[in-house]
């Protein structure tokens, strides 16, 4: 509704006009006709295109970011693996270790200064460093600085769990009320504000817990003839606002961002669940 360019033809002609100067990119065609799949040097490379693009008046969805695979002369998979050196203060050494082990690191270095300072070096595998710089600003209460550099492919490293908690989802479309957020903010930390405009599927915030849950973030409150002030006196939390970083670095394997020229959101990906519900169909 809010972009100007929605059609695949629009958004193939504006990749292969990127191609001609951004020499680092790659575009191939996905699994269907109105599908892409776009290779780059990195998440932050892809999400300055996406940005570019939303200012245009693009509108589109985009899927998690994945690192690309190799094969050896054995035909071993070999994935890219970086080093990740974090500055942080001495107390929060224990939530950072436990977070880059946690995504198969392998622990290089650790030197603490004389001023309390201390200097973690790992080698993660890129699969692993996918959210993990807000998972450390939250542990370290923002303190820590973590720079990476490509170190190179290495045999694969196995499953990683990229997040605990799962997602809330908006089950109703409609505007969001200050009624229904107070009771949705008891489960998680919420993306949205009283007012704005949500629909099926829409994440509209963090699970305390693992798993999904859906929500009714535009229930109303039922109208009687009785007067009460408790309106008034409903509190809110501040929501979490996600840049397009945070977004495309949050978002799961069944989930999509939403990129227009006036937001960016959060979906559930309608195609995963209908895969889902057949699934368990058969079963």
């Amino acid at each position: 509704k809010e972009g100007k360019f929605v059609t695949s033809r629009n958004i193939k002609d504006r990749l292969d006009r990127e191609l001609e100067r951004n020499l680092a990119l790659k575009v191939e065609p996905g699994e269907t006709a109105d599908s892409f799949i776009v290779c780059g040097r990195g998440a932050l490379h892809i999400t300055i295109l996406i940005e570019n693009m939303r200012r245009e008046g693009f509108e589109f969805c985009i899927g998690p970011p994945q690192v690309i695979f190799k094969e050896d002369d054995a035909g071993k998979k070999l994935e890219p693996f970086e080093e990740a050196v974090v500055e942080v203060g001495e107390e929060y050494n224990g939530s950072v270790v436990e977070l880059l082990a946690n995504r198969k690191g392998e622990m290089l270095d650790l030197i603490t200064n004389d001023k309390g300072m201390t200097t973690i070096k790992y080698k993660v595998p890129t699969r692993g460093l996918l959210g993990v710089r807000n998972a450390i600003l939250t542990a370290t209460r923002g303190t820590a600085v973590l720079n990476t550099i490509f170190d190179g492919y290495y045999p694969y490293a196995g499953e990683i769990q990229q997040r605990d908690n799962g997602s809330l989802i908006a089950f109703e479309t409609g505007q969001a009320t200050s009624y229904a957020l107070f009771s949705a903010q008891e489960r998680g930390i919420m993306f949205i504000k009283p007012g704005v405009e949500v629909y099926e599927g829409m994440v509209v915030g963090i699970h305390q817990r693992s798993g999904d849950l859906k929500v009714n973030v535009a229930k109303r409150k039922a109208a009687t003839n009785v007067r009460s002030n408790k309106d008034a006196t409903v509190v809110l939390n501040e929501p979490k606002n996600l840049s397009l970083d945070d977004c495309v670095e949050y978002i799961g394997e069944d989930e999509l961002v939403e990129v227009t020229p006036l937001s960016v959101r959060i979906l559930k990906n309608p195609k995963m669940d209908k895969k889902a519900m057949k699934q368990q169909g058969k079963k």
